[in-house]
């Protein structure tokens, strides 16, 4: 009724809605969802049923301005039970690397940094955490790196895999 051509909703929304009614995106051109893990269970039925709509998972800390990483999802994507997170977007550099800051091979699981425009200066007031998480980018000089605490890999395919948290 009012034009809507695209939606973003968080994982949490978005999985109700596909247990609950998965078609109810139908018509939509594209659905981004994230905030959270996202539910490969539900990317699967809503891409049953909507055949037409593209599913983005959106991945991103608040220190990075909300999303750093997306990319489209199709059902082969998901059929494995795990939701790729995607690719850098726009001025965004996502860097896979080891506890040495050295970045892993393709499949080698690493800590997640972000780098690029949408990062964050640090935390007000909080000097300790800002130096812990905010980083010397070891390949940019003069550049900062956002440390996440997630742990991915990179795939064959380029896109990010999120495997856990590597801290608490």
């Amino acid at each position: 009724r009012h034009g809507v051509t695209g939606l973003w909703v968080t994982a949490a929304l978005f999985g109700v809605l596909a247990d609950e009614d998965p078609g109810c995106f139908a018509g939509l051109g594209e659905v981004w969802t994230g905030g959270e893990a996202v539910s490969a269970v539900a990317v699967e039925r809503v891409l049953a049923a909507c055949g037409s709509t593209v599913v983005v998972n959106g991945y991103g800390p608040t220190e990075s301005t909300t999303f750093a990483v997306c990319g489209p999802l199709s059902r082969e994507d998901v059929a494995a039970g795990s939701v790729p997170l995607g690719l850098p977007m726009d001025n965004t550099r996502a860097l896979v690397l080891d506890s040495g800051l050295r970045p892993v091979g393709v499949g080698v699981p690493g800590e997640l940094y972000l780098g690029g425009h949408g990062l964050a200066r640090g935390y007000e007031g909080r000097a300790d955490l800002t130096a812990e998480r905010f980083v010397a980018d070891p390949f940019v000089a003069g550049q900062r790196l956002y440390r996440t605490g997630d742990l991915v890999r990179r795939r064959d395919d380029g896109r990010l895999e999120f495997l856990g948290r590597g801290d608490d």
